[in-house]
């Protein structure tokens, strides 16, 4: 045996042509960690290496029927298996020993903290897929002194993984594919496996935590419409909504993933819905002042106004007319011999006039009289005058139902066609999956 630890710095060869056969098989027990900004996937596998040394062959029954026996692996060559992908210091907890055979072979079980750096794919998040490659190989020996093939097939590690993942972390193992391929750099030549690992992020969390609640947010957004627009209340309503959905944002910023190379279609959604917001707040702001400005002038609704607005407009949007309101077919104009134009301050003036013609012994009180009937005028005018802004208000008002009408069903269009276009996304990366 002594002279077996002696000859540990030579690879355990008789004829150094014939090259070692390292086989490879490992467990994926758990994924770690998975960095988005840096691109680093953190994994933990049981790793198990076989390979033959043709100088510890005996017979067991010279032996005592002894047919496998363990030795200090610091005491025997061992093939220089390297990840490709590591970029991080090996922190494994080492496994001393190894189990050789009678036969020669040897098998080496070593658990393996495996740091490895994968092209990570955000953009689907949280119903994500990461495809990473795990590139077993020697780092020394070319191909003529030490080959690597897989101990198993790729079918049976990707099955025993399973076991181990499948009620595990955040993420859930799809699949493990592989091949064996020839690493060539100038004029030499590598052996070398190559694994992909499939795996897919679990996105319940993430739906529960971000999804559900924005969508809640956006719900009670829409409901707010159904506050009256000639009210200031809906106003104050929308900006604490939108101050209530920022400050989400920044609560659940740490579950988002970000990279330096796009952003995930999650992320696009919540600027979407913050902007929705936004629009909804400034046609909230329109339709006030159309309501409240306007009114206050007390100015007149311009024809056009009421034939586009009061009369197509609320014909498309099949908008509901007060039982004692009409829809306008044309602008009111004031004839002459309408009743209106006929009464009023002049007529009575023209009545009090007509009364001084008369003789009459009640010459006295002609003047008061006269004061009487300007303050009827007066009163009466004041009365016609509230009576017109009464009515301009209630044309405005209208004008902004309709408007607020109109919006408010651009505004759930635009919703439902951006709801249905993220979810039919979000169903078929689910669906490849």
């Amino acid at each position: 045996m002594q002279a077996v630890f002696d000859v540990k710095p030579f690879r355990p060869a008789v004829n150094l042509s014939n090259p070692t056969i390292a086989n490879i098989s490992f467990t994926l027990y758990a994924v770690l960690g998975v960095n988005e900004k840096t691109q680093i996937l953190t994994t933990f596998l049981w790793l198990r290496l076989y390979w033959f040394h043709e100088f510890l062959v005996w017979d067991p029954s010279e032996c005592d029927g002894v047919t496998k026996i363990s030795l200090p692996v610091k005491q025997l060559w061992s093939p220089d298996i390297i990840v490709y992908e590591f970029v991080d210091d090996d922190v494994s907890q080492a496994c001393p020993y190894v189990y050789v055979n009678h036969t020669g072979h040897i098998r080496w079980d070593r658990m393996l903290r495996l740091v490895s750096s994968c092209n990570l794919k955000i953009f689907s998040f949280p119903f994500d897929v990461q495809n990473c490659t795990f590139t077993f190989g020697s780092y020394m020996h070319t191909i003529k002194d030490v080959r690597v093939s897989p101990a198993l097939t790729f079918q049976e590690m990707s099955k025993n993984s399973k076991r181990y993942l499948e009620a595990s972390g955040e993420w859930e193992l799809v699949d493990i594919l592989g091949e064996t391929s020839i690493l060539q750099f100038g004029i030499d030549e590598w052996d070398i496996i190559t694994f992909w690992v499939v795996i897919k992020r679990r996105p319940v969390l993430y739906v529960v935590n971000l999804l559900i609640p924005s969508s809640f947010l956006m719900l009670i957004d829409i409901l707010s419409f159904y506050l009256p627009p000639h009210s200031v209340d809906r106003a104050s309503f929308k900006m604490t909504l939108i101050l209530g959905y920022t400050v989400f944002l920044l609560i659940m910023n740490d579950l988002l993933p970000s990279t330096a190379n796009g952003t995930p279609i999650i992320g696009i959604y919540f600027s979407v819905c913050l902007a929705l917001m936004v629009i909804s707040l400034l046609e909230t702001v329109i339709i006030t002042n159309v309501v409240h400005h306007s009114s206050m002038r007390y100015q007149k609704v311009p024809n056009w106004v009421r034939v586009v607005v009061l009369k197509h407009i609320a014909n498309l949007i099949c908008y509901r007319w007060p039982k004692d309101l009409q829809p306008p077919s044309r602008p009111e104009k004031d004839t002459p011999g309408s009743p209106d134009s006929r009464s009023g301050p002049r007529s009575i003036q023209l009545d009090c006039q007509t009364n001084v013609q008369h003789p009459s012994t009640i010459a006295a009180s002609l003047p008061e009289l006269q004061q009487i009937c300007q303050y009827l005028g007066d009163l009466r005018s004041h009365l016609v005058s509230l009576q017109e802004e009464s009515k301009l208000q209630d044309q405005w008002c209208h004008v902004g139902y309709v408007l607020d009408f109109l919006l408010f069903r651009i505004y759930l269009l635009l919703i439902s066609c951006y709801a249905l276009v993220i979810i039919s996304m979000w169903c078929v990366w689910i669906t490849q999956t």
